[in-house]
């Protein structure tokens, strides 16, 4: 285990979002310092202008490498992209000039993340508009790491609270994600969910899978995927050795989960497990993912372009994005050697 606080990344997202002021914000909240060494990848006229805006002091040290910080309250260590003026764009607008710049501070951080400089990365929201307004050949943060790293489906998991959530399917419509609800799917995603809770230190874990139909399909009366696909992945998975229950109904499966009966739930389609982990508690709903060669963790709310640049916007998702990380960083980092 680390014998030093984990040293995290933040990429500092759509200038012209919220990503600027929720960066600033959480990493001059003491509970962050207390737990990790962090700094921006960003432009310091964007961060300067969220702390002014916001009402806060800041003292911003432009560094060209993570050795270069210096960690104290009030200090924020920036490596200073200079790619996005704030006379050349504006605040709350999709615009091609903030995409292509909110790619380039993920690209740096990947970097950094690559030649073993730091312990993980904490993301702030990115616009899906305007990355395909700059042309970026991606759609998301995963997307774009995965293809920074040619890392192949990339894992996602959901935490709250202490309830982890996987998802079968992610973004494509309901009706294929049904389609990809098979035996071999579910085999495949649950081994792969496995291998990364025990690299996130969980040791002998336990997953629910979550039904698709209601009550479970009642033995197929409401429906046969139960019965014809996920019964007999969790016949083999069981026999494979791995810890594994369900289906049971989406409508308590969560709740289990969230009362310690399970370690983690296998949700079949995207909102399934959205819908019952950001219900829970949506500001302190965490997205990790997993398969990179590095850990990355993520508020999961959007750019919030509605109320940019106001100084209103709540850190709690990036505060807890943080705490999160250097949660795992030992762990991860440990396992990845």
């Amino acid at each position: 285990m680390f014998q030093r606080k984990p040293l995290i990344a933040i990429p500092m997202g759509d200038p012209a979002g919220i990503g600027p002021e929720i960066a600033v914000k959480a990493l001059l909240e003491q509970q962050t310092s207390e737990v990790a060494d962090c700094f921006i990848v960003g432009d310091t006229r964007c961060l300067s202008d969220s702390a002014r805006l916001s009402g806060l002091k800041a003292d911003f040290h432009t560094i060209q490498s993570p050795t270069m910080g210096v960690f104290r309250n009030g200090i924020i260590n920036v490596i200073d992209l200079n790619n996005a003026d704030p006379a050349d764009f504006r605040v709350g607008e999709v615009s091609a000039f903030c995409g292509r710049a909110s790619y380039e501070y993920i690209e740096k951080s990947v970097s950094i993340a690559m030649s073993g400089e730091i312990d993980a990365i904490a993301t702030t929201p990115i616009n899906k508009e305007s990355l395909k307004a700059a042309n970026i050949p991606f759609i998301g943060h995963t997307e774009i790491m995965a293809g920074l790293t040619l890392t192949d489906d990339p894992l996602t998991m959901f935490e709250v609270r202490g309830m982890r959530v996987f998802f079968l399917s992610r973004h494509v419509s309901l009706r294929k994600s049904c389609d990809l609800v098979t035996t071999e799917r579910i085999i495949d995603t649950v081994m792969r969910s496995f291998a990364a809770l025990e690299k996130l230190g969980v040791e002998n874990p336990k997953m629910a899978i979550a039904g698709l139909n209601p009550h479970s399909g009642e033995h197929g009366l409401f429906g046969t995927e139960e019965v014809e696909e996920i019964a007999p992945a969790i016949e083999t998975l069981r026999e494979m050795g791995y810890n594994v229950c369900g289906p049971i109904a989406a409508d308590s499966v969560f709740h289990l989960a969230l009362n310690g009966r399970f370690d983690s739930v296998l949700s079949l389609y995207h909102d399934q497990g959205h819908i019952a982990t950001k219900t829970l508690d949506f500001e302190r709903t965490v997205s990790v993912t997993n398969g990179l060669p590095f850990l990355r963790t993520s508020v999961d709310h959007g750019t919030a372009f509605d109320i940019a640049g106001k100084g209103t916007a709540s850190p709690v998702s990036m505060i807890e994005a943080i705490l999160v990380a250097a949660k795992y960083a030992p762990y991860f980092v440990s396992n990845m050697k």
